[in-house]
């Protein structure tokens, strides 16, 4: 069994972490060898739970939600008791995708709008050593997607804006601080999202570019974070045209195999040209853009034969299991295929340190860890534009607020959450109205007219923009426009480009993310008592020229 190649970057092992990846993977049976390469979605009722650990996987994604003590205790358990330490993922994207018992912290748009290296670290460090103190020890961020195609809805709020160099120096960062806590960074969504403006969760996603412009993007990015140690990266279901036709001119229909089932772009152009020896796990396999390419019997073996070492995900798992014995019975899967990547499974275990039992957590500082990220939250509202000179507000001069807004939409919420800025700006001496259908919006009755949209990333949706028909109630309502008569504004707490729908919004705000302290750093800075930002990590105007002004 030749295993050295762990002993180079990313996993770096020493003699014994090396003997421990051996002797246990010669202690695991064949099928417990397999169940390595799964890690399931936690999350789950009592009963789910018990299916799960009966299944006993090579890791679980934590789900923390409101129900995060039950979560938290499942977590315990698994660990306690498996065979094989498990591993223990969670996104750690900042925002609503933070630990919901922990400090509220920007999302990766929001610190790229900041653009401070130190300022992600501090960040970093915080999510770091809250995820380390809940178990957690593997992150499927940072995202370095480039959100070219702005009108994606996946992309926007979740990586570091548009340049290459500024994704560059704040993934790197966020890497770096992630792997000296003992948690393993992911990059994803190889090869490289943000250049289609659909989602891979509802459609297989296509990057355009060519040979040559891929790899001054996508290459230089993946590369990087390679070179600076990442141990694991994310297959995604997003093909490569360009990359698979070069070298297979006819390929016809198979130039828009995914990544996350594709040898060529997955094991020869990863791990082959770009030389990437850590683990590589493939995104949610029950996302449309992996089934929508083949039945399941087929796109999970696929997976692994493709050079993926984990299957991320399963909604029937032991389906799934019986699917890779087959594909291995068959001829479709080889057993030096599935043990290498039970081994780099396992080399990541060690390289984590697992194999040495729990590790020693530090008491998490949350009060200080609040307060840290709050001062740093709070440099991150940008004013993308004031034609009209409203900033600041003043509760005399703008004293009756209309606030006009659908509300924070959330993927897992059937009902859109209400915002807290209404309520902040009620402490702050406003009279505040919000709008309903029957609303008459007039200059009588109004000082100001306010809309707030809360859309950061959203999964399963397909766009994000301005509805003014839902907004207004009906059609008349829908076409009017406010602002030569009211001051007007429009703040964004979310998604970067709401101005494409209203170009001649004269005041702009965008906020990157929905969580409580940026709506308090935004009303801060609404009533000058705070500088606003004045660097976008995008492009917000869309390309619209009229809309600068």
């Amino acid at each position: 069994m030749d295993i050295d190649h762990l002993t180079g970057a990313p996993f770096n092992l020493d003699h014994h972490g090396l003997t421990w990846v051996e002797r246990t993977f010669r202690d695991l049976a064949p099928d417990e060898r397999l169940r390595q390469l799964f890690v399931l979605r936690a999350g789950l009722d009592e009963a789910g739970f018990a299916a799960l650990k009966a299944f006993a996987p090579g890791g679980i994604t934590a789900v923390y939600d409101h129900n995060h003590q039950r979560e938290r205790r499942h977590v315990a358990d698994l660990v306690a008791t498996a065979k094989v330490p498990p591993l223990v993922s969670a996104d750690l994207e900042g925002s609503r995708m933070s630990l919901p018992f922990g400090a509220e912290v920007p999302n990766p748009l929001a610190l790229a709008a900041i653009d401070d290296v130190a300022a992600t670290r501090e960040i970093s460090r915080i999510m770091a050593e809250e995820a380390v103190a809940a178990g957690i020890n593997w992150s499927f961020t940072p995202v370095i997607d480039v959100n070219q195609a702005w009108r994606s809805a996946i992309v926007a709020t979740r990586g570091f804006g548009s340049d290459v160099e500024r994704i560059t120096r704040h993934a790197l960062a966020q890497i770096g601080v992630f792997q000296k806590h003992g948690i393993a960074a992911t990059v994803k969504h190889w090869p490289g999202e943000g250049y289609d403006d659909r989602d891979q969760h509802l459609v297989t996603t296509v990057n355009p570019l060519s040979v040559a412009g891929w790899e001054e993007v996508f290459g230089r990015l993946y590369g990087a974070a390679i070179k600076a140690g990442v141990m694991s990266v994310m297959s995604a279901h997003i093909a490569l045209p360009s990359y698979v036709r070069a070298a297979d001119p006819p390929a016809a229909i198979e130039a828009y195999r995914p990544a996350s089932v594709s040898k060529l772009l997955t094991t020869d152009l990863l791990r082959g040209k770009l030389g990437f020896n850590g683990l590589i796990v493939s995104d949610a396999t029950p996302m449309a853009g992996f089934g929508s390419w083949a039945p399941r019997h087929i796109a999970v073996p696929d997976c692994l034969a493709a050079g993926c070492d984990v299957i991320l995900f399963s909604n029937d798992a032991e389906a799934d299991f019986g699917f890779i014995k087959a594909a291995l019975a068959d001829g479709r899967l080889t057993q030096a295929r599935l043990d290498d990547a039970a081994w780099r499974v396992l080399g990541m275990k060690a390289a984590l340190g697992l194999h040495k039992g729990p590790r020693a957590v530090m008491p998490v500082k949350t009060e200080e860890n609040r307060h840290t990220a709050m001062a740093i939250t709070r440099r991150a509202p940008t004013l993308v534009k004031d034609t009209q000179n409203l900033l600041p507000l003043d509760p005399v001069r703008h004293r009756r607020v209309l606030i006009v807004t659908p509300g924070i939409g959330m993927p897992w919420s059937p009902e859109p959450l209400p915002f807290v800025l209404p309520q902040l700006l009620a402490k702050r001496g406003f009279e505040i109205t919000m709008h309903r259908p029957e609303t008459v919006i007039c200059r009588a009755a109004f000082d100001l007219v306010l809309y707030l949209f809360g859309d950061e990333t959203l999964i399963g949706r397909n766009r994000i923009f301005l509805d003014w028909l839902k907004l207004g109630g009906g059609i008349a309502k829908s076409m009017q426009r406010t602002w030569h008569d009211i001051p007007t504004l429009m703040i964004s707490f979310g998604y970067p480009y709401m101005v494409y729908d209203a170009p001649r919004m004269p005041t702009v705000v965008n906020a990157y993310a929905t969580m409580d302290t940026m709506q308090e750093a935004v009303a801060e800075a609404l009533l000058g008592n705070i500088a606003w930002n004045r660097s976008s990590p995008v492009d917000a105007f869309c390309e619209l020229e009229d809309a600068r002004y």
